[in-house]
């Protein structure tokens, strides 16, 4: 991943894409199973693929314009090749298909691995090639991305899956505004992380994977259960918490160039989200699971202390007011 956001060559930048992928690869097949191994085996074949149609537009390129660096991508051709390369390696719509599949074969550790890490060098590339880009490509990607992952979270019992297509919403709101604010996009993506480590963190910690499993959290966590709804509504975007701030800003600089229909069109397709993320928290905070102890909690012999849980979400949950003054 540093080989890439620190390239300047289109081959390099290739190469680090690759090593990085080859590195993932055994992490995935970790478990002697045959769900990660076929996740490990979408994974490659997915990752190869954009690789290859990424190494062909930067090829047309250097042919056409005589240069390989990532900042002259001036052929039309090759820079729509380069952002379905992209959209591909990150898992937004429409190539996203292999994202929750890859990520229901994988552990949690993995899963927070592939939707957060793995999304660096690709956005990395994408924020350098922000200038090339056609904006109304850009736009569809990422309408695309908020309908698919609203839509496809739906459904979901299955927490890894659920996390999947919230991820390919975020990366929806950062597709439409990837080519008109770019920093905005790279604050939409760095939030996004802030977010999304803590939930699978604590995730890991009570061992959650299903929706039903979640609802059991009461009893023996009280303070992560607190913590896993206010994540939800964060990653929501709900006013008060941090996930409010980056759609804030998005929505302001699409209505800013005169882009209020897709501003709105946005703004609503973000509510099948919040669908899901309601219903998650409705389960995790309102239920009580049905119990044969007297005691309303019961005994936690070893407390599960978590340094990075701690550091990452307050931060996730309670910076709205620093931020717009980082930005400005």
């Amino acid at each position: 991943t540093l080989t890439v956001t620190s390239a300047n060559h289109w081959v390099t930048a290739w190469l680090g894409l690759e090593l990085n992928m080859i590195s993932i690869l055994p992490v995935i097949a970790k478990q002697k199973h045959p769900r990660s191994t076929e996740a490990a085996t979408k994974y490659f074949l997915t990752q190869a693929t954009a690789s290859a149609l990424m190494l062909f537009a930067s090829t047309i390129n250097a042919w056409q314009t005589g240069s390989w660096n990532i900042m002259q991508l001036n052929n039309k051709l090759s820079c729509i090749l380069m952002i379905t390369a992209l959209t591909m390696k990150m898992g937004a719509a429409p190539a996203h298909f292999w994202l929750p599949e890859v990520t229901q074969g994988a552990t949690l550790a993995t899963t927070l691995l592939i939707t957060t890490w793995q999304k660096i060098a690709p956005i990395t590339l994408l924020y350098m090639i922000s200038n090339h880009t056609e904006p109304i490509i850009t736009l569809s990607i990422g309408l695309l991305s908020i309908l698919v992952g609203g839509w496809g979270g739906f459904n979901q019992t299955q927490l890894r899956k659920m996390m999947a297509y919230s991820s390919i919403a975020h990366l929806g709101w950062t597709m439409t505004v990837i080519s008109i604010m770019p920093n905005i996009a790279l604050t939409n993506i760095i939030i996004y992380m802030i977010m999304s480590t803590p939930f699978f963190m604590l995730l890991m910690t009570t061992t959650s994977k299903t929706l039903q499993t979640m609802t059991t959290t009461w009893t023996h966590t009280p303070t992560t259960t607190i913590i896993l709804m206010l994540l939800l509504l964060s990653m929501a975007g709900l006013p008060p918490l941090t996930g409010f701030t980056p759609k804030l800003l998005i929505l302001d600089s699409l209505v800013t160039h005169k882009l209020t229909l897709t501003a709105a069109t946005m703004a609503l397709l973000s509510l099948l989200s919040l669908t899901f993320y309601l219903r998650t928290t409705y389960l995790l905070t309102s239920t009580a699971p049905p119990t044969t102890t007297q005691s309303t909690t019961t005994w936690r012999l070893k407390p599960h202390q978590n340094q990075i849980t701690a550091l990452l979400a307050p931060t996730a949950l309670f910076n709205i007011t620093i931020l717009p003054a980082l930005l400005t």
